[in-house]
């Protein structure tokens, strides 16, 4: 892979899911039940080098194929540089 990538899965953003379960952010802002399309969507919208994996996140208990799935996002290029700015949401 070219570059530096974060992993995101839905968990990461879900509003139904606790700390424990993987949420990472404030509940108040994130959202309910998200799928790896629609976060795709939304970064590539926004102009992100955006990559989708067929991964299950460790800590999902729900092992239904609507629950797989990861976002790789890049935030690097190759040389360690930061993308510009405005390329990144």
């Amino acid at each position: 892979m070219d570059g530096r990538f974060i992993c995101i899965y839905p968990s990461y953003v879900n509003c139904k899911k606790t700390l424990a379960e993987g949420r990472r952010i404030p509940a108040e802002t994130a959202v309910e039940n998200p799928t790896c399309a629609e976060i795709r969507h939304v970064l590539t919208v926004g102009g992100a080098n955006v990559l989708m994996e067929n991964e299950m996140y460790s800590r999902e208990w729900n092992r239904d194929v609507t629950f797989r799935g990861r976002v790789r996002v890049q935030l690097k290029q190759e040389d360690g540089t930061l993308l510009r700015h405005d390329r990144i949401i």
